[in-house]
């Protein structure tokens, strides 16, 4: 399989990912130089004998200047199986000594990209690993509702995220300085780059969540949830409350847009969580939803029961 991670590494620009280029060369895991040119820089390979994975230097976060990178992200890499961003997390309000993995999505005008919530699993469970060998005690592995940083840029055309065939993620680090700035929350980041392919063989259930906050502790909690003979629950796409608000999804239109969600989702959804503090409108909505795709819907609570849901 193949994994390509778009990395910045102009140190005049951004936090974290040149930080985390020079852990990957430190460690040994740019074996190949692929003879790839892109944003004139090379592309870097490693192999670990079953899984290639490519790492693709950029000036700027790809993000913020898609129409620039998509031609050549199309040329090279439109056969890999997933693609991830590597960047830092910020907010006014957002938490800090936060390790994210989030799926890709602009809810408001319903264009998501591709979800493969196994593999996004696979590289949360490899950050958590990491971030206990490291010591990151005050640190958390934590997954937040979907979004694209293109569109909160100025680029206006969500429709540019179709455009690459490959699922992506973002990977981050945040949200302050001194949390961009810790070596070994990069060098977590760095080491789990090469495990998103190693697989515990799981039974995994896939879900969709809907309501909450942004980074709402009871959906990024599922993701190491366990139970049973080995069974979890697959999550990728979340639809934070501010973001079913902002996009109208009471509107007519509003179930169509919910729909290409689900449908991005590989392998379909088993079920629906929703968070019960959302208004009427948006209950509907998920009731719509299950009977669409003939899943049973639950309130976020039930996540913690989950031997309980008869999945």
């Amino acid at each position: 399989m193949k994994a390509v991670y778009f990395l910045n590494t102009n140190r005049g620009y951004g936090h974290v990912s040149h930080t985390v280029w020079d852990m990957l060369k430190e460690e040994g895991y740019f074996q190949e130089n692929t003879g790839w040119d892109f944003d004139g820089q090379e592309v870097m390979k490693y192999s670990d004998g079953e899984n290639d994975f490519y790492f693709a230097p950029t000036d700027i976060a790809v993000c913020v200047d898609y129409p620039r990178y998509l031609p050549f992200m199309n040329k090279y890499f439109a056969d890999c199986d997933i693609s991830a961003m590597v960047t830092w997390h910020e907010g006014s309000n957002a938490p800090d000594n936060v390790l994210t993995v989030h799926s890709l999505g602009d809810v408001d005008s319903g264009c998501y990209g591709g979800a493969k919530p196994r593999l996004m699993r696979n590289l949360m469970m490899a950050y958590e690993g990491n971030r206990v060998d490291l010591g990151l005690d005050e640190y958390s592995v934590v997954t937040e509702a979907t979004h694209w940083s293109g569109v909160h840029n100025g680029q206006g055309d969500a429709s540019l995220l179709l455009q690459f065939p490959v699922p992506m993620l973002d990977i981050e680090v945040g949200s302050s300085e001194i949390c961009w700035s810790n070596k070994d929350a990069c060098r977590a980041l760095a080491r789990s780059l090469v495990h998103i392919f190693d697989d515990d063989g799981a039974k995994v259930h896939n879900i969709l969540c809907v309501g909450g906050v942004h980074f709402e502790p009871n959906f990024a909690q599922s993701v190491f949830t366990q139970w049973g003979e080995n069974e979890t629950f697959g999550v990728s796409h979340i639809i934070a409350n501010q973001w079913l608000v902002s996009g109208k999804y009471e509107n007519e239109d509003g179930f169509e847009r919910a729909c290409k969600c689900v449908d991005t989702i590989e392998g379909g959804i088993e079920a629906i969580f929703f968070h019960d503090k959302m208004k009427g409108c948006y209950k509907d909505l998920v009731r719509k939803l299950g009977a669409h795709y003939n899943v049973p819907i639950f309130k976020h609570q039930k996540l913690r029961t989950p031997e309980e849901l008869g999945l």
